[in-house]
């Protein structure tokens, strides 16, 4: 595995996913692939926060909030999808999440295809 921010954390949250769409497959909504995916994450011992509400400020000035899926060790967060084809928008959305939220690594786990789709984000601007 290559050697990059949190690779033994992400190498282990993509692990547990894999498990989950290993165990039930594509074609549920996303919340079912949550819960599965906490429990699993649970087991392997990895400290998680679920449905995180975050609040989003521009000039000093709260603008809103978003619900963040979940954040690993409060170092990673996790963006999840139960959709056929991931789009540019999810990147941006993650991308973006990152940004705001000045967390460095975020993935992107897709339960919606054949096999788990995944991909790992960082927060250059950090």
């Amino acid at each position: 595995m290559e050697d990059y921010k949190h690779s033994e954390l992400t190498g282990k949250i993509i692990g547990c996913a894999m498990k989950v769409h290993r165990k039930i497959g594509m074609g549920f909504p996303e919340i079912i692939y949550q819960r599965s995916l906490v429990i699993e994450l649970k087991k392997a011992g990895i400290f998680c926060e679920k449905e995180v509400e975050k609040d989003i400020f521009y000039e000093g000035i709260k603008v809103g909030s978003r619900r963040l899926d979940l954040i690993i060790e409060k170092l990673v967060i996790v963006e999840l999808k139960a959709i056929t084809e991931v789009e540019p928008i999810c990147h941006n959305q993650i991308l973006n999440y990152l940004k705001v939220f000045n967390i460095e690594v975020g993935l992107l786990l897709n339960f919606g295809n054949t096999s788990l789709q995944y991909k790992r984000f960082v927060n250059t601007r950090r």
